[in-house]
């Protein structure tokens, strides 16, 4: 389960310490989200233990600490498009989006834990890059839950705005039911040209 010594290792709480992570890579459709998470003092225990990585919580656990993560915590939110991950790549938008959120806190945090094993160009912070941090920092998967419930609020509003392609279930994921919809109904503003599935099926349709 994740915890705190990161944080403390940082400095925390004296020291703003920032957790972040983005979700969004893999889909087909839809803009890669990050958060940043400052968790502005040590968290009751019982609502950390409730804390993990938003892969393992179901959708229903994710939605409820929202908002008690929000209450202990400075939050920022940041966004890639779609069209700048087709002019830049995905693992350099993810990294745009790391960096807008960090960007986005209220208060500039003196550290940034970063999941995964690169840091975005241009922190306005010192930053850690952390391998699987998500299941070891509680700010970086506190911030995992919120980019998940975040991107997931965002395909469904887009669901519904083009319906067919089962954004409100897949979020945009390659499943059968996606790829489907688009040999069917083709391809639309918010699928990832550059993403070999959507690309082969404007080719074949010129």
């Amino acid at each position: 389960m994740p915890d705190w010594s990161l944080e403390i290792e940082c400095g925390a709480p004296v020291r703003r310490v920032a957790g972040l992570d983005e979700v969004g890579r893999g889909p087909l459709a839809g803009p890669v989200l990050a958060a940043a998470v400052v968790l502005t003092r040590p968290l009751d225990p019982k609502l950390a233990s409730l804390i993990d990585d938003s892969k393992v919580l179901t959708p229903q656990r994710r939605e409820a600490l929202v908002p008690r993560i929000k209450a202990v915590a400075q939050v920022g939110i940041g966004w890639a498009t779609v069209e700048e991950i087709d002019r830049i790549n995905i693992l350099q938008a993810s990294l745009l989006a790391m960096r807008r959120a960090v960007e986005a806190l209220p208060e500039r945090p003196e550290m940034a834990l970063v999941d995964g094993n690169k840091l975005p160009d241009g922190l306005p912070c010192d930053g850690r890059a952390v391998v699987g941090g998500d299941a070891l920092s509680l700010s970086i998967a506190a911030a995992s839950i919120l980019a998940k419930v975040v991107r997931d609020h965002e395909m469904l509003r887009l669901s519904a705005h083009h319906p067919g392609y089962g954004w409100e279930r897949n979020v945009g994921y390659a499943t059968p039911e996606h790829l489907a919809a688009i040999a069917r109904l083709g391809v639309c503003e918010h699928h990832r040209r550059s993403f070999a599935p959507v690309s082969q099926r404007l080719a074949i349709t010129g």
